[in-house]
């Protein structure tokens, strides 16, 4: 199982559909709504790397309203 945190800027607007889209993707495990440089961080669960690459690169990306992305692997220490 691999975790990630995936970072979104929306289009100003059309956050509502991007939100409902985004929320439909099964390894979305919660979504949260943020101040600052990105619009929503994302906790992914997947089952390995490729998988959340594909999911962030040909489906989220893919969402109309969804501008940009930044994905963070989550680790152990």
């Amino acid at each position: 199982m691999v975790t990630g945190l995936v970072l979104v800027k929306l289009l100003p607007g059309k956050e509502q559909q991007t939100l409902a889209k985004l929320r439909s993707l099964e390894c979305v495990v919660h979504m949260s709504a943020v101040f600052g440089r990105w619009d929503l961080v994302l906790d992914m669960e997947t089952e390995d790397l490729p998988s959340l690459s594909n999911v962030v690169v040909q489906k989220i990306r893919s969402i109309p309203g969804v501008l940009s992305t930044e994905t963070l692997v989550t680790t152990s220490l």
